[in-house]
C-alpha cells in the first residue's frame, strides 16, 4: 500500500505531526528496525574517547548555550 500525502499543501506544523505519528508506530515495536552497523562504530568511537579523557559529557543546558552560540 502506498500512502500519499499532500506535502505541498501540508503546514510545517502538520508535517511534523506526520513524522511524529509515523514515529510512535514504529517505535512500538523496536526489534523490527534493524540498527546500521555504521551507528554502532560511532557510539563505540565515542566511547573510547570519553574513557580516553579525549572527550567528556556536559550537561544538556551548557550544549543548548554552546549551541546557539555556535549559531548566533
Amino acid at each position: 500500500m502506498e500512502a500519499i500525502l499532500p506535502l505541498d499543501k501540508m503546514t510545517v506544523a502538520e508535517k511534523l505531526r506526520a513524522m511524529e505519528a509515523i514515529w510512535a508506530d514504529l517505535s512500538r515495536d523496536e526489534s523490527q528496525i534493524e540498527s546500521p552497523e555504521w551507528h554502532g562504530m560511532v557510539l563505540r568511537e565515542r566511547d573510547a574517547k570519553i574513557k580516553s579523557g579525549e572527550e567528556k559529557f556536559i550537561d544538556w543546558e551548557t550544549a543548548k548555550e554552546q549551541l546557539r552560540k555556535k549559531l548566533t
